[in-house]
């Protein structure tokens, strides 16, 4: 008995092998890869968006590029990541143009953004003189290593 259902099964073993499509010999070494996964999250593409949203609502990276922006301002030189560096050079050049128009609004337009009085003051006696011959391009960024824990790249923005 178990000698004819042994029998049966390697008889129906051999008729299904040949449905089977076996690979070209150049083939079967190789490994198949697993059909890519699709995502069930949403990626949007970003048309004609003309600023970095660094991963922040509007109130929160509007904070950020006052604050790396007073910093900036104050020390001179501050480090960060390159992005960030990039995003707030545009604030960092308008406030010392704004430094060096030095009239009433420009000044009333620099407090605004600027989070010390004190340095706002500084600035609007130092910019005239220190950036008399310069048209723009006050900030440079200078890239450096990255960052060990997250390998995010890093950068200095220094006033010129």
């Amino acid at each position: 008995m178990v000698s004819r259902v042994v029998a049966v099964l390697l008889m129906l073993l051999s008729i299904a092998s040949a449905f089977v499509v076996q690979p070209p010999p150049s083939l079967r070494s190789l490994s198949v890869a697993a059909p890519p996964t699709t995502s069930t999250q949403l990626e949007m593409t970003r048309h004609g968006k003309r600023f970095k949203t660094l991963s922040k609502p509007a109130d929160q990276r509007k904070a950020l590029l006052r604050a790396l922006t007073t910093e900036v301002i104050r020390h001179g030189r501050i480090k960060t990541t390159l992005v960030r560096a990039r995003a707030v050079r545009k604030h960092v050049d308008h406030m010392i143009e704004l430094g060096k128009r030095g009239d009433l609004h420009a000044r009333r337009q620099a407090m605004a953004w600027i989070y010390d009085k004190q340095l706002v003051h500084s600035l609007f006696e130092a910019a005239p003189d220190r950036y008399e011959d310069t048209n723009g391009g006050y900030c440079r960024v200078l890239r450096t290593v990255a960052r060990q824990g997250d390998n995010a790249k890093m950068a200095i923005l220094e006033l010129v």
